[in-house]
């Protein structure tokens, strides 16, 4: 069990727990261990090196064992990234070429032979029939044969493990921030949180958990562990029952309730009580989960517990037996009235977060003068009520607003499932805009705490804020939706792998080149597998085992603005059925060499767990100077249920690229020169030179040898940085 938490603290932190264990000369193990690790591109820091050189030689063999598999989890060399064409990208073929020899093979083989004519007879031909395509014609060892060691450059990723405190403080800590995360967390940090919660149930606890989702992951250790759940709506109660089901606590898929203990039916129904009996209106909530209400009221069996009568109450308004209009349906009554400022002082006084999400909406919807006065005052007064996350939400969409051009409007839930439509709302008034963002403004200032001295990676001020841990993937390397982050390096390879669960499943690795318009110059498949730009490493179109698909790219050589990889599921199972997928970028100089997969040359890779049949991690784009960025997406396109190919979705990811580039998403910058104005003092930092007083550290990376009691923000608890 500790092996384990281990490894999720470093995931997350990219600290070692302190090793225990006896003292001893482990100087030469540490030194073969730190040599392994820069096989994959990381490095132990200077105090890390000092702590295991210390220890007995079997402990630093047994922390560089579990460590290893750790890091190499997390850049994607835990399994074997085999090509179709053996020395990719050397040597690929024509791609109508390749078809014509796979066809000539076909014909030689007794077996497919009679299959193979009967098609060309009839004018066409289903290239899957083909013996040689789509599989590999060599083992991975083969393969490795033919390509030279990687060269070490200066550009290569080192990625630094520094050392943390004991394991049960470095567990207890992650516990305490990832309960304690004031922006919902992604499914991977959601499922991670559920095994820190079980280990952490009896210990030290968040002073607050405000997002429900981790309350419920929360609750049901704590249920578990014999202590009163947290619990403060109904919803909490519905979140909890699904939490114990094995279900989705976001509430946005179905939970097949089960059968329930009676301790812990005790339990739901003693909550629901108190809550109702607390708070009788909190009965409003209940409607907008109706469904879900009546059928686990029929695993609780509230009708055995005459002395819960409120709780009961929860049952008949979702049966319709009584009535509990929803806040939202009151506001609603007011609007179609036309009651603009009775609406916004509902809200303003029942649901504070949600008059700053219907901001916009009662904006539009109000009468200049008087009535867009209270509207506006009625936000300023609520402002101190709404969390920091929404504050900064609505900043973000405010600064949008103003663009009388804008056609399109794109849309991205909560899963990166992304969806373009015409935008017919009309601007919000500049007045009106700049009374708001004076207030969101003020009200962001006077939450952020004093952080002391900053010290400041300029790379890190256009990373998005994570207002919401799921507009990321989980891995290495990965920023927030909306950041833009510096690319630098003479090759650009795109890497997927996946492997199957249960059925074949064909995954496709595309990208695309677009012009400063938006208009396709080319592409990279497997029906287009070289161009001017590059190469594609081949078709492999089942995965029993795992396979991987690469794309290299010579980003001298492209001859448009944008470059957009993406992965199709051709056939069988997607994102979220696979076994296991993933998707990530090297970046390398020609002269380095090496085989198509290099750990120490990954600069991100992300899992990829969405819901559509296209997936768009990110894009690239060149500057009017020449040089080259990533802009960060995390989408998924429906698609179709098969055969889904760049060719027919080439069109759909330009509107919907156009839409996401033209928007000024909130970054790190925004909140610097909030702190800034208040008179924080701030350094840039040069890269070389670090203080020698603890500083408030905010980068991409940690950096070795920053003062003892620095703070540090990285993107792997960037999330930290928002007021509360």
């Amino acid at each position: 069990m500790v092996h384990a938490l281990e490894h999720l603290v470093v995931r997350h932190t990219h600290r070692l727990p302190s090793p225990t264990g006896p003292a001893g000369d482990g100087a030469a193990a540490v030194r073969r261990f730190d040599a392994a690790l820069m096989t994959a591109g990381f490095k132990l820091s200077g105090e890390l090196i000092e702590r295991l050189s210390g220890c007995a030689e079997p402990t630093v063999v047994d922390t560089a064992v579990q460590t290893l598999a750790t890091v190499r989890e997390l850049v994607g060399d835990h399994v074997r990234h085999n090509v179709y064409f053996v020395d990719f990208p050397a040597n690929v073929p024509d791609t109508l070429d390749f078809w014509m020899a796979c066809v000539i093979e076909a014909l030689d083989d007794d077996d497919a032979r009679s299959e193979t004519l009967d098609q060309l007879r009839a004018g066409f031909l289903d290239l899957l029939t083909l013996p040689s395509y789509g599989r590999y014609r060599h083992t991975y060892e083969e393969m490795l044969s033919v390509h030279d060691e990687l060269i070490a450059a200066a550009g290569d990723r080192l990625t630094v493990l520094h050392l943390g405190s004991d394991v049960d403080s470095e567990v207890t800590g992650l516990y305490l921030a990832l309960a304690g995360s004031t922006t919902p967390l992604g499914e991977e940090h959601l499922r991670d949180l559920a095994v820190l919660a079980e280990h952490c149930a009896d210990g030290p606890q968040p002073e607050t958990i405000t997002v429900r989702e981790n309350r419920a992951v929360v609750n049901r250790a704590r249920l578990r562990a014999g202590a009163a759940p947290l619990l403060d709506t109904v919803t909490d109660v519905l979140r909890l029952a699904c939490a114990l089901a094995e279900g989705d606590v976001t509430l946005r898929e179905p939970t097949r309730f089960r059968a329930l203990s009676r301790p812990y039916r005790r339990a739901l129904l003693s909550g629901l009580d108190a809550v109702v009996a607390a708070s009788p209106a909190k009965l409003a909530d209940v409607s907008a989960h109706a469904e879900a209400w009546k059928r686990l009221g029929e695993r609780l069996h509230p009708h055995e517990y005459p002395h819960r009568p409120h709780a009961a109450e929860v049952f008949a308004v979702a049966r319709g037996e009584r009535k509990a209009p929803s806040l939202d349906s009151r506001v609603e009554e007011l609007l179609g009235r036309g009651d603009v400022t009775g609406a916004a002082e509902l809200l303003a006084s029942a649901a504070p977060g949600r008059l700053f999400r219907a901001l916009d909406r009662l904006l539009r919807g109000a009468a200049e003068g008087k009535e867009r006065d209270a509207v506006l005052a009625a936000a300023e007064r609520a402002a101190p009520e709404v969390s920091g996350r929404v504050v900064l939400a609505v900043r973000e969409h405010v600064q949008n607003r103003a663009d009388e051009s804008r056609e399109r409007r794109v849309f991205v839930n909560r899963e990166g499932k992304a969806w373009v439509t015409a935008d017919t709302r009309p601007p919000l008034a500049d007045a009106v805009r700049e009374r708001l963002i004076e207030v969101l403004d003020a009200e962001t200032r006077r939450r952020l705490p004093d952080p002391g001295h900053l010290l400041i990676d300029p790379e890190v001020l256009d990373v998005a804020l994570p207002l919401s841990g799921r507009a990321a993937s989980a891995g290495l390397g990965v920023l927030p939706r909306g950041s833009v982050s510096p690319v630098e390096g003479e090759l650009l390879r795109f890497f997927t792998y996946w492997r199957e669960a249960g059925r074949t499943t064909d995954h496709d690795l595309s990208a695309i080149v677009l012009d400063e318009n938006y208009a396709t110059v080319t592409w990279l498949s497997y029906t287009a597998l070289t161009d001017v730009e590059g190469s594609h490493s081949g078709d492999i179109t089942a995965a029993p085992d795992g396979a991987s698909e690469f794309i290299d790219l010579r980003l001298g050589a492209v001859r448009g603005t944008f470059v957009v990889p993406q992965v199709h599921v051709y056939s069988g199972e997607g994102f979220d059925e696979a076994a296991e997928c993933f998707f990530g970028f090297m970046l390398r100089e020609s002269a380095q060499r090496g085989r198509p997969f290099e750990p120490r040359t990954v600069r991100m890779k992300s899992d990829l767990r969405g819901p559509g049949r296209v997936a768009l991690p990110l894009a690239f784009r060149r500057d009017d100077e020449g040089r080259w960025h990533a802009h960060w997406l995390h989408l998924y396109l429906r698609g179709t249920p098969s055969a889904n190919r760049v060719e027919e979705h080439r069109v759909s990811i330009a509107v919907l690229l156009r839409g996401l580039i033209g928007r000024t998403p909130l970054t790190v910058r925004h909140l610097v020169a909030l702190m800034e104005e208040s008179g924080v003092p701030t350094t840039l930092w040069d890269g070389r030179t670090l203080p020698d007083a603890p500083v408030t550290y905010i980068g991409l990376e940690r950096p070795d040898g920053l003062a003892p009691g620095s703070r540090v923000l990285t993107p792997e608890n960037l999330r930290d940085l928002l007021p509360a």
